[in-house]
């Protein structure tokens, strides 16, 4: 073989290879170049300067984006549907216009009642099961599956969303650095959890 087939045919499985390896961990970044630390499954970009618990300064102005569906889904003890949902479930509801939680059988609001009017109608056909990261199955059902035993996902950090996010999407989700609280947007206006 000449050594420029070598190159062609080796290549491609070196390749494979190196994705491969990059998969293994199961720890992804979103919008930054590295992660913060071997604890999280997920981070997005926006993080505190210094990771000091009185660092409030980010420029980050993006949060998280809450699925938007027609109805939060049901569940049933009895008879549950094979696509009911899993606690920690995260969505922002247009019936009610609530950013809800799914926890112990039951949705939880995280909001008042917002607005849905800023949604923008999903056009084509849904298609496939959902982004599964930290295993390569689930169980559970969504648009993005996080599976780990021992890691977790920070959510983007913005300094006062409330004042720095100039157009808000409805479902938004985000961590305030300095409230040091979750912070949903339902479409009206923001709420905190701490």
């Amino acid at each position: 073989m000449t050594k420029i087939l070598k190159k062609l045919i080796i290549r491609p499985y070196i390749l494979l290879f190196l994705l491969a390896g990059n998969f293994t961990d199961a720890q992804v970044s979103i919008g930054k170049q590295g992660l913060s630390g071997g604890s999280s499954i997920l981070e997005f970009s926006g993080m505190t300067q210094t990771f000091a618990s009185e660092d409030t300064e980010t420029g980050n102005i993006k949060g998280l984006i809450l699925p938007a569906v027609t109805v939060s889904p049901a569940f049933s003890i009895i008879n549950p549907p094979t696509d009911h949902p899993q606690n920690g479930t995260f969505l922002f509801d247009k019936q009610t216009s609530k950013v809800r939680m799914f926890e112990n059988g039951n949705w939880m609001d995280m909001t008042d009642s917002g607005t849905s009017s800023a949604i923008i109608p999903l056009t084509g056909t849904e298609t496939g099961n959902g982004v599964i990261i930290g295993a390569s199955s689930s169980s559970a059902k969504g648009a993005l599956i996080l599976e780990s035993a021992n890691k977790a996902m920070i959510l983007p950090h913005i300094k006062n969303p409330h004042l720095t996010v100039k157009n808000p999407y409805p479902g938004m989700m985000c961590f305030d650095t300095v409230s040091k609280s979750v912070a949903v947007f339902d479409g009206n206006k923001w709420s905190y959890w701490k």
